[in-house]
């Protein structure tokens, strides 16, 4: 088993390029870190998908026989400490491949579109609460912080392996809507837009989730089946889109 003690090495100078999306683009890889991560993906993934697993000799001592049929290069704390993106890293990381474009995206069922969101903590808390309520996917629109980006990855908390996850071009995903006649369903206070509750459940839709200051891109506003609002009874000016995803998914998703 071959065993990195310096953070100067090749490898680990390779990996930490993967903190960026240029990195990431370039090597056509990701880093996942904690062991709730790499237990989520080892469990989800095929195997063709998984590259490395870099841990430190605690973190065999306590996980080595999970990992007993996979490749694993021994890490010291020096440099699990280079390449976590947390302040007390675990010692554990998983390298994978990034997963390729699909050709013929199949959108039926419940999804949610981010439309330029940025926060990761709202992507991760909305990417789970689409997992908790029996989404089909997740598309990360133009704009978008990446679905591979640490901090989002560590948000999403693993929920990115129950569900499918997409990057693409809203625009064309509101094409495909179009032609299987799938509501679409935007987040706008505008005096076009209906109280959320009106809203009967349903099985295959979209739900467009805008930027955090923002809101919805016009163009795309303009292409959604109805414009949904939550009336707010007390004295908050708005919700968290978080929030709000999750109080509309629940209500419109069908079990």
């Amino acid at each position: 088993m071959e065993r990195i003690d310096s953070k100067h090495n090749q490898q680990i100078k390779q990996l930490k390029k993967l903190a960026t999306p240029k990195g990431r683009k370039h090597q056509q890889r990701y880093l996942l870190e904690s062991w709730h991560l790499v237990q989520e993906a080892l469990s989800a993934l095929p195997a063709a998908e998984i590259e490395m697993i870099y841990a430190t000799d605690d973190q065999y001592l306590e996980h080595g026989s999970k990992l007993s049929d996979l490749p694993v290069t021994l890490i010291s704390d020096a440099v699990a400490q280079e390449l976590g993106e947390t302040t007390t890293p675990q010692g554990i990381f998983l390298v994978c491949k990034l997963q390729a474009p699909v050709v013929e995206p199949d959108y039926h069922g419940a999804w949610l579109l981010l439309d330029q969101v940025q926060d990761p903590g709202n992507i991760g808390t909305m990417v789970r609460t689409a997992d908790a309520a029996g989404f089909a996917g997740v598309v990360f629109g133009n704009g978008t912080a990446s679905p591979y980006n640490g901090k989002v990855l560590r948000a999403m908390q693993g929920s990115q392996f129950h569900l499918q996850v997409v990057e693409a071009d809203l625009k064309a995903v509101l094409d495909w809507f179009h032609t299987k006649h799938q509501p679409i369903y935007g987040t706008e206070l505008n005096p076009e837009a209906v109280n959320y509750r009106e809203v009967q459940p349903q099985r295959d839709f979209a739900l467009i989730m805008g930027n955090e200051g923002n809101g919805m891109n016009p163009v795309l506003l303009h292409q959604t089946t109805k414009n949904l609002y939550i009336p707010i009874t007390g004295h908050a000016e708005s919700l968290n889109v978080a929030i709000a995803a999750a109080v509309i998914m629940f209500r419109i998703k069908a079990d």
